[in-house]
């Protein structure tokens, strides 16, 4: 751990609303992540100040401002640096929906303030002179490699459920051990996970996936049966991971979380039909959930190649233009990563033991080979038809433009216009 003071020397900004708020006569400190992770020497990604000062006082304090969070005391300082929340002192009643609290309280105490919070690490604050404060040991907790609850945990995880998934994220991405109390309060209290709404679920998951260690964050996921205790229930075998153990920590490897996401849903040995399904729950967006099923489609209609005669080239490169060339791209680099698991059982393992090797040596010469990925990109269109053939746009007209690509695919015609054209007279 290195001087956390040096936050206060990168950022002009921070320093001067905090100084700002101090020759008012008022408390101000950064607190909450930015000081953890400068504790920890990490980069910094959002700066939060907490003060003693009441919103209409912090608005008075400065020439911009902007009301964002006045319902929780959050008023945003506006400065050629950036942008800085400022939020007093608190704290909270009772929480709704084991989310949210009913109301909060002004305080005008940093240590009722910083009571409120989750986890020790996350319950520090500095003040303009870079000195920490650090009411609840949370640099010896992170000094030991600890996560703990401030306080009882199973108060923490009673007043909002989804601290149970940023425990998850928060061990995983900090290479910390889950405090023995904190981690039974978290097994006790994970049925009313099923209270927290599935974007807010999914959010957490897409920052565990793509952080610094998925693999941990899966383990930590399997051993605390979260996923059981969702809001609605995913139609997905999380269990199977556990044949795929070793194989979880190749995960890393992938630097896209669509590359991720795809690999371990993979693992999971189910149809891409399914996943699609559970994603769509998740609340994925569909740009991010095609992604990933377009991968899963493409393995699953390659991986017929075990009971249909086609040949894998004719398979593949036609199975590429359906599902796209990334996802095509992106299924070769799963396989290279997955090759070193090969020899396990189940349909996976007989795909990567048979298929899969070919796929490798090949796939990208194969993918080199294709002339056009969509009929956008296809020398002839559907007004070509119109105007050399008389088709009115319509079932045939699409018919004959996805025959016309599949020949072109499969190179038994060139993609050239008149070819082409040719080629549909023929066919109609």
């Amino acid at each position: 751990m290195l001087d956390a003071g040096k936050i206060l020397v990168e950022d002009r900004g921070a320093s001067y609303v905090l100084a700002k708020l101090t020759e008012a006569g008022y408390e101000a400190y950064l607190v909450g992540g930015c000081v953890r992770d400068a504790v920890l020497d990490r980069p910094i990604k959002d700066i939060d100040i907490a003060t003693s000062a009441l919103p209409e006082q912090v608005i008075a304090c400065f020439p911009r401002t902007a009301p964002t969070g006045l319902q929780h005391g959050t008023v945003t300082v506006i400065l050629q640096q950036g942008t800085y929340e400022v939020t007093t002192f608190r704290k909270e009643a009772e929480y709704e929906g084991f989310r949210r609290p009913a109301s909060v309280a002004y305080i005008s105490d940093l240590t009722e303030d910083l009571k409120r919070r989750d986890f020790t690490m996350n319950a520090m604050a500095m003040d303009g002179d870079g000195v920490v404060v650090d009411p609840f040991a949370g640099q010896k907790d992170l000094a030991l490699g600890v996560l703990r609850c401030v306080g009882k945990a199973e108060e923490r995880f009673g007043e909002d459920a989804l601290r149970m998934l940023r425990c998850i994220r928060f061990a995983s991405t900090y290479e910390l051990q889950v405090e023995e109390s904190t981690w039974q309060a978290l097994l006790a209290q994970a049925p009313l996970l099923r209270h927290i709404a599935m974007e807010r679920v999914r959010s957490e998951l897409q920052r565990m996936i793509d952080g610094p260690a998925p693999a941990r964050a899966v383990r930590l996921l399997l051993a605390s049966r979260l996923t059981a205790h969702l809001k609605k229930q995913l139609p997905l075998p999380f269990e199977r991971w556990l044949a795929w153990d070793d194989a979880l920590d190749a995960v890393s490897a992938l630097e896209g979380q669509h590359d991720r996401w795809a690999m371990l849903l993979m693992l999971l040995e189910v149809p891409a039909d399914v996943i699609r399904t559970a994603l769509q729950e998740l609340t994925f967006s569909r740009a991010d959930g095609d992604a990933v099923w377009a991968v899963l489609a493409l393995r699953e209609a390659v991986a017929a190649t075990h009971s249909d005669p086609a040949p894998l080239e004719r398979v593949w490169k036609l199975g590429a233009v359906r599902s796209g060339e990334a996802a095509a791209r992106a299924l070769l680099r799963l396989l290279r990563v997955l090759q070193p698991y090969a020899g396990q059982r189940g349909e996976l393992a007989l795909f990567l033991d048979t298929a899969a090797p070919e796929l490798v040596r090949r796939g990208e010469a194969w993918l080199s080979e294709i002339p056009c990925f969509s009929l956008k990109h296809l020398a002839i269109s559907g007004k070509d038809l119109a105007s050399e053939l008389g088709l009115q746009p319509g079932p045939e007209m699409g018919k004959l433009l996805e025959h016309l690509l599949e020949r072109t695919t499969l190179g038994e015609i060139p993609n050239e216009r008149e070819i082409l054209l040719q080629a549909a007279r023929a066919a109609k």
